[in-house]
């Protein structure tokens, strides 16, 4: 199987909360009006990558990973691919939600999440939910929501564009309206809804909510533990581009804001995911095969494809394990 950079096509997902600036600013397609998220690549029965272009065009990134499992890297460790990229744009606020942790997810049915966000752009009031407010534990929450204030129990943060933000499992947190960002995370789909404002769903019930496994899972972390853990690296892992800004190195994965042009080192360790900012004339290239590029567009690179040229105006976030 050729290895080469393959750009994938995008996911659109439906959620009520979801806005329009995907489809406007990202070049994002969907049948619906409003594109909530748009994953970007993601490897699961319910949303699966498509190769876009080369020799491979039209096969599923599952189907590629299964003829090719070198392709995910040395690093890539279980039967399950590892990571899934998205695009979110909040036209409404999230439901104040909790991610479990591998752990609590294998005993109770479930997948573990580790997310971060980079914010692509944000409105002057932009705000997201991250955490527990000063003086309010774990257990005082639990209070607070069977006391119907919830909301006075979370720590509301400014927000703006370029800043990055980790959210370790059992973090509490919302992304709030008139933020847009990327997210990386764990390739999961486990969320345990706390409160979502009275909201219906499409059938016309209020949306599911999810309190007595999230009241189990909430961490409170102090925010130099919660940079720690973001930022140390532990596992050696190789420098992918000397010219780019390390936004997080957790153990599931570390990213890396370029812009081009630039050569990347994508060996045999792990794939690389290529989540384009922005991009001008830009393309991708590598094993002989050359693939052009726009604002939100995404390339995989598959481990071992050595020297990877990003060519043009772009700038990009990079992806590995």
């Amino acid at each position: 199987m050729e290895k080469y950079p393959m750009k994938t096509v995008s996911v659109p997902k439906n959620i009520i909360w979801g806005g329009t600036r995907l489809k406007e600013e990202y070049n994002k397609e969907a049948p619906f009006e409003r594109i909530a998220e748009s994953w970007e690549l993601t490897v699961r029965d319910d949303g699966m990558s498509v190769i876009e272009n080369g020799p491979y065009a039209g096969m599923t990134l599952e189907e590629y990973l299964k003829s090719e499992p070198t392709a995910c890297g040395e690093s890539a460790k279980g039967e399950k691919f590892p990571l899934l990229v998205k695009f979110i744009d909040a036209g409404d606020d999230l439901s104040i939600q909790v991610h479990p942790d591998d752990a609590f997810a294998a005993e109770n049915g479930g997948e573990g999440k580790t997310e971060m966000w980079y914010i692509t752009d944000a409105s002057s009031e932009a705000s997201l939910i991250y955490g527990l407010r000063d003086g309010v534990d774990c257990k005082d929450f639990g209070e607070y929501v069977r006391d119907g204030k919830t909301a006075d129990a979370l720590r509301r943060v400014s927000v703006k564009k370029g800043e990055t933000y980790f959210i370790p499992s059992g973090q509490i947190h919302a992304i709030c309206r008139g933020v847009t960002l990327a997210e990386i995370q764990q390739n999961s789909n486990t969320t345990y809804r706390i409160y979502d404002y009275d909201r219906v769903g499409k059938d016309g019930k209020k949306r599911e909510l999810h309190t007595d496994k999230a009241l189990k899972v909430i961490k409170k972390y102090p925010d130099d533990e919660i940079n720690a853990k973001r930022l140390k690296n532990d596992i050696g892992r190789r420098i992918i581009c000397s010219s780019g800004e390390v936004l997080c190195d957790c153990i599931y994965f570390r990213v890396t804001k370029i812009a081009s042009p630039a050569v990347l080192n994508v060996d045999r360790s792990s794939f690389a995911s290529l989540l384009f900012l922005e991009a001008d004339n830009a393309s991708v290239s590598c094993g002989g095969e050359t693939v052009n590029v726009v604002k939100g567009d995404h390339v995989f690179v598959p481990a071992g494809s050595g020297a990877v040229s990003v060519d043009g105006k772009a700038e990009f976030i990079v992806s590995e394990v």
